[in-house]
């Protein structure tokens, strides 16, 4: 049976110190699942076949004790009869099958033991895909909810930030909005008198010049 020549890795298998170790443990925990639902078919399909063989095995040898206890009652029988030589012979029939009986039960024994290690191998690759499946789910689970987090944080900042140039653009109209439109024309209007009382000066300068001539 092929599943069965990989019997002691299966059992031996232990994938969490992998997954510990992964970068990328989601897609490490999908691909041995994968792996694991593989050998999984393997081990039901091959089941059947296994549990048959050690019916057969077991049938087999059942009848050949029974033939071992005919072959005894018959020498009996034929020793109360006085049939010496008949009872040799059902003894040496008896004798023969008492060595088939030994190979019988060592292909019973294997029989048996095949099928012990295919439920332990169904039940080990079924707990592991269950636990693994557990593991997979939370996993995807804590990257959605880290995925969604970071939108929800991306969005925040995107609103603070929003707010914040609002405030700027609020505090730049209100400072806008408190200007003294009268102390804007007061300037103008002390620029445009300084440069009269000049003009006036200077041509009372000229006049006096006039004069002194």
């Amino acid at each position: 049976m092929g599943i069965l020549k990989r019997f002691k890795d299966i059992m031996a298998s232990n994938i969490n110190p992998l997954v510990d170790k992964a970068d990328n443990p989601e897609k490490m925990i999908n691909q041995y699942l994968k792996k694991l639902n593989l050998d999984f078919g393997a081990v039901k399909a091959e089941t059947a076949s296994v549990l048959a063989e050690e019916q057969r095995a077991r049938r087999a040898l059942n009848e050949c004790k029974s033939d071992i206890n005919k072959m005894h009652r018959y020498a009996v029988k034929a020793l109360e009869n006085g049939n010496e030589d008949q009872a040799r012979n059902f003894l040496e029939r008896k004798s023969a099958l008492a060595t088939k009986e030994l190979e019988l039960q060592a292909s019973y024994d294997l029989a048996s033991a095949n099928s012990i290690k295919m439920k332990q191998l169904r039940e080990k690759l079924s707990t592991d895909i269950h636990l693994l499946e557990t593991q997979f789910s939370a996993i995807k689970g804590n990257s959605m909810a880290a995925k969604s987090q970071q939108r929800v944080n991306s969005s925040a900042f995107n609103d603070m930030e929003e707010k914040a140039n609002f405030a700027l653009d609020e505090a730049a109209a209100l400072a806008e909005l408190r200007k003294d439109p009268f102390e804007e024309l007061d300037r103008t209007v002390v620029t445009k008198e300084n440069k009269l009382d000049i003009d006036v000066e200077l041509n009372n300068i000229k006049e006096q010049l006039g004069d002194g001539k």
